[in-house]
């Protein structure tokens, strides 16, 4: 583990950096892999991984969260996993039909989702958004999409990112046609329907995230979109498999016109799937009479290797169990958590949020604001204690000893953080600039 206390370096990560930055725009292929994501001179590369464990090019090994932000639920390198993406990899990937590997990945997924009737499958979930805001405008001859304000992202693509700040390079004729809508506020919603009478072609949103849908509010949006033309379509890139196998739909009984899955589905292999009703997604085929949709046409969306890694995952939740196992696992964790903040009296200023299978936590300052110099200063004492913790989503891999290590890091981070506020300036315990929001118009 690494060493715990103020002098924690990373010489061979911060090279790393430094050559990815010189390579790469952004130094990763993720923002939220950034950087500018860790305290100054303290973000891992990583060397590999294996279960609920990564090493870094320094040689430290860390208990992950987060795990590919949010991708690998069942850890890394999971044998069942790997066997069967081995299998197919030596059997060829990909070929200029169609391989039977595509026909059985869907029926599985389809077995799992019974509330979806066709599905598609897709390198990553932008694509399946996008896909899923085109077929709506296509049925419904609309060319509006409302977009819940309250979830953090959507799509790479115009339609979305063009309402973030980081909106550059992305016209505004594209993004006008973009509304939002409160989450859990049905009125708001129906009033928003109303004044774009006729105009708007679906509401999308992710189904749930850090709060339970209020009562009721998931069947009010349905009836809400029948009333009024539009499609429902539920982003179930975070809540596929954690929240059920079958999504937050399966959980809470709605059915959405379409639906968005990823992250989960691959355990860290590149497959997102878009679902849903059948007349809706055939308009993306051959057998319909009306002007076609160009629909996920992808040359690597079918990789064989990826399905078979979707399969494997699919049989290992259904056979072992693991979304219970998630959420008891998170419900240990947040526990501890909560206790050692409570001990070292910062529990109004250390918060853990969210569904337990999907936990994250808030850092806030002595006025109780959500502040990235606490959130660094938090991170910093975290990584020195071997804990790499963008978030506390959990992942099938942990044990009880990770859970408990890492709530003893906690306990260590808090008793910091409880001096910062003492003081009212976390500054000298931060170890540079602070952490930055992935969304900001400047880098």
């Amino acid at each position: 583990m690494p060493r715990e206390n103020a002098e924690f370096a990373l010489p061979r990560s911060r090279a790393a950096n430094e050559r990815l930055h010189a390579l790469v725009p952004g130094g990763a292929h993720t923002y939220a892999k950034g950087d500018d994501q860790y305290p100054e001179g303290l973000a891992p590369v990583i060397s590999h991984g294996r279960g609920a464990h990564v090493w870094d090019v320094d040689g430290n090994r860390y208990v992950e969260y987060g795990s590919g932000l949010r991708s690998v639920s069942l850890g890394h390198a999971h044998p069942r996993v790997t066997e069967a993406v081995r299998r197919e990899v030596e059997r060829g990937g990909n070929f200029v039909r169609p391989s039977v590997v595509e026909v059985e990945a869907a029926e599985r997924f389809l077995a799992t989702v019974p509330t979806a009737e066709m599905v598609k499958f897709a390198k990553n979930g932008s694509d399946a958004t996008t896909a899923a805001v085109r077929l709506a405008r296509a049925a419904t001859k609309r060319a509006r999409v409302a977009v819940c304000a309250d979830h953090p992202f959507f799509s790479t693509d115009d339609w979305f990112i063009g309402t973030t700040p980081m909106s550059a390079g992305v016209p505004a004729a594209a993004t006008d046609l973009t509304v939002t809508f409160p989450y859990g506020d049905l009125s708001a919603t129906g009033e928003l329907l109303a004044r774009y009478e006729g105009e708007i072609a679906c509401l999308i949103l992710e189904p749930a995230t850090q709060t339970e849908p209020p009562p009721g509010y998931l069947a009010g949006l349905r009836e809400l979109a029948d009333r009024h033309g539009c499609v429902l379509v539920f982003d179930e890139m975070i809540t596929g498999f954690r929240w059920s196998e079958a999504g937050a739909q399966g959980l809470y009984g709605v059915v959405p016109d379409l639906s968005t899955f990823g992250k989960a589905l691959g355990n860290g292999f590149a497959v997102a799937a878009l679902a849903g009703r059948r007349a809706l997604m055939e308009r993306g085929g051959l057998r319909h009479s009306g002007d076609r949709v160009f629909l996920l046409s992808t040359t690597h969306g079918a990789e064989t290797h990826a399905l078979a890694a979707a399969m494997a995952v699919q049989t290992t939740y259904a056979e072992e169990g693991v979304t219970a196992r998630l959420h008891a696992l998170g419900e240990r964790l947040a526990a501890g958590v909560r206790e050692a903040a409570a001990a070292m009296d910062v529990a109004d200023h250390v918060l853990v949020r969210g569904r337990a299978s999907n936990l994250v936590y808030a850092t806030l300052d002595e006025h109780r604001r959500p502040s990235q110099e606490y959130r660094t200063l938090f991170l910093r004492r975290l990584l020195a204690g071997g804990v790499l913790a963008p978030s506390f989503v959990v992942s099938d891999a942990l044990d009880e000893t990770d859970i408990d290590h890492t709530v003893d890091v906690v306990a260590q981070a808090c008793a910091v953080y409880r001096k910062a506020l003492d003081a009212g300036d976390p500054t000298p315990w931060t170890g540079g600039r602070p952490v930055k929001p992935v969304f900001r118009r400047r880098a």
